[in-house]
C-alpha cells in the first residue's frame, strides 16, 4: 500500500498521479472526507468495485453511494427530480447525501444511487479532476466507520492500492440519507445534516 499525504492543495497533484496509477490496476483508495474515511473507486469499473465488496465484506445488493465535485458532476449518474435541483445546490457541499434514480445501470445494477457534495474542500479539487467516485466508508460490513488513519491503514491496509493521509477525520455523525425517489422525500438515516423545514421531509 502506498501512502500520501492529502491535508493541503500542494498534496494534490502527488495525490492525482498516485490515484490515477491504482485505478489502472483496478485498485481501491481510501482517503479522507469530512465525516470518516471512504474507500473510493470509479462507479463504473465492475472490478473496482467488487474489490470494494470484497475487502469491507458486504452484500451485493448493498449499492455504494457516490461522491462529486458539483451536482453537475453527478448528472451524468443520476436524475434529479424536478423542483430538487435548487435545493441541492443550495445545500451541498454537506453531509448530505440523497438517493436519485439512476440515468443508467451502474456495476452491481442498481437502479437508485446515494451521491453526495462533500464538504471536504481538497476532496471536491481531486473530484474535479477525476470525475465521481465511490465513497462508501471505510470499515469491515458491519464494524464503525473509521476516522483515525491509523486505524483504516491498520483495518483495511492489506486490501488498499494508495491511502490519501489527510490526517485523522473529524468522524461525528455521519452523514443523513434522505430518498426522494418518490412521494414526499424520506430519511432513511439521520445524520450531521438537518433538512429545511419546507422539504416536507418524513421518518429519521
Amino acid at each position: 500500500m502506498l501512502r500520501l499525504p492529502f491535508a493541503d492543495q500542494s498534496d494534490l497533484a502527488a495525490a492525482l498521479q498516485a490515484v490515477r496509477s491504482a485505478w489502472g490496476g483496478h485498485g481501491v483508495v481510501a482517503l479522507p472526507t469530512e465525516t470518516f474515511y471512504g474507500l473510493a473507486v470509479p462507479p463504473d469499473d465492475p472490478a473496482a468495485v467488487d474489490r470494494v465488496f470484497a475487502l469491507k465484506g458486504r452484500p451485493a445488493e448493498k449499492a455504494l453511494p457516490v461522491v462529486a465535485a458539483s451536482l453537475a458532476q453527478l448528472e451524468r449518474l443520476v436524475v434529479v427530480p424536478e423542483g430538487w435541483r435548487g435545493r441541492l445546490e443550495a445545500a451541498w457541499p454537506a453531509p448530505l447525501t440523497v438517493v436519485l434514480p439512476c440515468v443508467r445501470r451502474l456495476a452491481g445494477g442498481a437502479k437508485t444511487l446515494a451521491v453526495r457534495v462533500p464538504a471536504h474542500p481538497l476532496l471536491r479539487r481531486l473530484l474535479g479532476s477525476v470525475g465521481p467516485l465511490t465513497a462508501t466508508s471505510a470499515n469491515r460490513s458491519g464494524g464503525p466507520p473509521l476516522a483515525r488513519v491509523e486505524d483504516v491503514a491498520r483495518v483495511l491496509g492489506d486490501g488498499l492500492a494508495l491511502l490519501l493521509d489527510g490526517g485523522d477525520a473529524p468522524g461525528g455523525l455521519p452523514s443523513t440519507v434522505l430518498d426522494i425517489t418518490r412521494g414526499a422525500p424520506r430519511i432513511l438515516r439521520q445524520g450531521a445534516f438537518q433538512p429545511p423545514r419546507e422539504w416536507g421531509v418524513t421518518g429519521g
